[in-house]
């Protein structure tokens, strides 16, 4: 699935377009439309802990979200061999429009809860 990257990923200002794929019931795979050589690993935060927060206003506009919307939210997951080593970013998700294929990173305020680098091992086994 194919989307707009309207408010690009940080570090990544070039990356207009990007394809969306699933892996499994857990993660997908990021992968930038016009360079095979930069893909992401993303996880579903929400088979790991509760996880919430606000949408700010302007991506909000950019997205064109509504009550309505169907919305996806993921993490960039940085893989390690053993699995429980494997790190999450909290702080910086991507929220996918999925009725219009427009997408956003947004950083979440310093004063959160999350982390830009928690192991997934934190969340294993409870």
């Amino acid at each position: 699935m194919k989307f707009e990257m309207s408010v690009p990923l940080l570090g990544f200002d070039h990356i207009k377009e990007i394809t969306l794929e699933k892996i499994d019931d857990i993660f997908m795979k990021m992968q930038a439309s016009h360079d095979e050589y930069i893909s992401f690993t993303l996880i579903d935060p929400f088979v790991l802990r509760e996880y919430d927060f606000e949408v700010p206003q302007n991506i909000q506009d950019t997205l064109e979200i509504t009550n309505e919307s169907n919305l996806l939210t993921l993490n960039i997951v940085l893989l390690q061999n053993p699995i429980e080593d494997s790190v999450v970013n909290f702080i910086s998700p991507i929220i996918f429009n999925t009725d219009n294929k427009k997408a956003a990173q947004i950083i979440l305020p310093e004063t959160t809860k999350y982390g830009i680098a928690e192991k997934i091992s934190s969340f294993l086994n409870k």
